[in-house]
């Protein structure tokens, strides 16, 4: 098998939040419905991703279509087209619908985190105004 990197990328297809113990078999299974694969390869350190290969990419569009959201190796996958990039964070970026945040988080800026510190600012402002009614 080839590096994923040089496969066909209309053929290429990212599958998303696997469990660390993804099995190739129960991939290759699921994923053949659509088609027959060239390349199946697991991400192993760090865990939680795939790469697959179709020899059609009618079938890895297909298949991107079919089983988004399904569940496989124990967990609901993102199934996507694979850009072939990678973001900052160093995971793979793919085309389509972004997750949205998760219920119960909130992202902050940098600044808006530091900002929102009322015991740090509590406590200074307490230790002037003592300080300055007991000269």
């Amino acid at each position: 098998m080839s590096k994923h990197r040089e496969w066909d990328p209309t053929c290429k297809v990212y599958i998303g939040n696997l469990k660390s113990n993804a099995n190739k078999y129960e991939i290759e299974d699921l994923f053949t419905k659509y088609g027959p694969l060239k390349n199946i390869w697991i991400a192993r350190n760090p865990p939680g991703f795939a790469f697959i290969e179709y020899e059609d990419p009618r079938d890895a569009e297909d298949a991107v279509r079919g089983l988004d959201g399904t569940r496989c190796c124990g967990s609901r996958i993102i199934v996507q087209m694979s850009t072939g990039k990678r973001s900052r964070d160093k995971s793979p970026v793919h085309r389509g619908r972004s997750s949205p945040p998760r219920r119960g988080y909130r992202s902050y800026s940098k600044s808006q985190s530091r900002s929102r510190s009322p015991v740090y600012r509590s406590r200074k402002s307490r230790s002037r105004s003592y300080s300055r009614g007991k000269y």
